[in-house]
């Protein structure tokens, strides 16, 4: 991380917002890119007087919904058509199609808003939300409050740890094990329903 940082101290001011930005926006797409890394960042550069917090923390903030609310917008317009037919009919058969309906119907507020603070589920939450024709506002408002939660207290640790680079590092790690384990167990609590519903649910169930 200690290289990442003096390469972005070095850039210029809009070059370091554009990275902060686009790393926070890419997560949604590709899960893998942990957003919370350059969230963190941003913090540790406020520290050092290299971007402006409030900033900083409105831009990445404001990056990361908009990537979640395209992705949501594409599952609305098309995923259900990918399920519908091919490949994607036999992925979630109609019957589950209509149980992760319900699901979103009763449950779907709260499991989007706490699935923001989970690495991985937070890009599918709001995908299948989008599938599931969810509301927007309904998708919209728990996805802009708690990434705002989250990313206030993520640019709070990077600003108070400073240049504290091994404690920075070893939080953050520490943090997204533990999520990470979370996310792992819900993975494979859905895995199970999957396969327990799969043949069982006829298309027409």
């Amino acid at each position: 991380m200690s290289q990442a940082l003096d390469f972005l101290a070095a850039l210029p001011g809009w070059a370091v917002y554009l990275l902060l930005g686009v790393g926070a926006a890419i997560e949604n797409l590709v899960p893998p890119i942990p957003a919370d890394t350059f969230v963190v960042v941003a913090g540790l550069l406020a520290s050092l007087g290299a971007v402006e917090f409030w900033a900083a923390g409105l831009l990445t903030w404001g990056a990361n919904v908009a990537g979640a609310l395209l992705v949501y917008r594409m599952g609305d317009r098309y995923g259900r058509g990918f399920f519908e037919q091919g490949a994607g009919r036999w992925v979630l058969r109609p019957g589950q199609m209509r149980r992760i309906e319900g699901f979103y119907a009763r449950w779907g507020t709260p499991a989007i808003f706490f699935a923001r603070f989970l690495p991985g589920l937070r890009a599918v939450v709001p995908a299948f939300a989008g599938i599931s024709h969810h509301g927007f506002w309904r998708t919209a408002i728990p996805v802009s409050v708690a990434s705002a939660i989250w990313y206030v207290g993520l640019l709070w640790v990077g600003v108070v740890a400073g240049r504290n680079l091994e404690a920075v590092e070893a939080w953050l790690s520490d943090t997204q094990r533990l999520l990470l384990a979370v996310t792992v167990v819900l993975v494979v609590a859905v895995g199970v329903w999957w396969w327990r519903t799969h043949e069982g649910l006829e298309d027409g169930a």
